[in-house]
């Protein structure tokens, strides 16, 4: 009898901080690396993940989407729970279904919402300084709001990308850019087709610069049409960064 073949679809959290980033890497301690590893110990398969895209050493997540493909008898519905016994502390499988052979975790995406979270108190929170980056002196959110509202559209972003991008099309459509206040935390939230690489975090750095009175928010629209990455502001930190959610149709 010929077992049937099952794609299986998983939504993981991460605490990124010890790890490469999600992809795998040769000698590098990854997300990826880390799942495949539980699964082929579960099922004695080498099994290789495929997932909604890449986050970088010491970014986490909380909707990271991935697939893969098992001849496992395994019970969909015990699937979590077996994992959860093979995976570090820091790597949680929050759901996991049998899905279409057809789905495909990154070519189907259709929404990716991230989140970057600033700490705006005096003195750094303890207990958020793994997920936020600590920012002491005063921020205007409204300043950031403004400024934020006109990335939103369809547009060329080679200035709010790494210069290592590898991606030639700079283009992508931003559905939804804002910053909130809950007390004394900032967040960055945006909602896209797709980002490129750093891009949010350079969203991120250049609004703080807005918030800081160093920029006037009106600037993005000519750092926009530069397409020259000098003239966005810097790189936030990589830990104040989470993948958020993935949307699929």
């Amino acid at each position: 009898m010929v077992e049937r073949v099952k794609r299986l679809k998983g939504i993981v959290a991460y605490d990124g901080t010890d790890y490469s980033g999600f992809q795998s890497q040769p000698d590098q301690v990854t997300i990826q690396g880390e799942i495949e590893a539980a699964l082929q110990r579960v099922t004695g398969e080498p099994i290789t993940i495929a997932g909604s895209g890449r986050t970088d050493a010491g970014v986490h997540a909380r909707g990271q989407v991935f697939h893969f493909d098992t001849n496992s008898t395994i019970p969909t519905e015990k699937w979590r729970y077996v994992l959860h016994n093979q995976l570090p502390d820091s790597i949680i499988i929050r759901s996991l279904e049998e899905v279409d052979a057809s789905f495909h975790a990154r070519f189907d995406v259709k929404v990716k919402e991230y989140r970057y979270c600033i700490d705006n108190g005096v003195v750094p929170d303890l207990f958020r300084h793994r997920y936020a980056a600590h920012i002491r002196h005063p921020l205007d959110v409204k300043r950031m709001n403004a400024a934020a509202r006109l990335l939103i559209g369809t547009h060329d972003f080679t200035s709010f990308c790494s210069a290592k991008t590898f991606a030639e099309d700079k283009v992508r459509t931003v559905y939804d850019c804002r910053v909130e206040r809950e007390g004394d935390l900032v967040w960055v939230i945006c909602r896209g087709n797709g980002f490129l690489y750093n891009m949010v975090r350079i969203i991120a750095g250049t609004l703080v610069e807005v918030g800081a009175g160093k920029r006037p928010p009106e600037e993005m629209i000519p750092i926009l049409q530069a397409h020259d990455r000098e003239k966005a502001g810097k790189t936030a930190e990589a830990k104040g960064l989470t993948m958020w959610e993935v949307v699929y149709e």
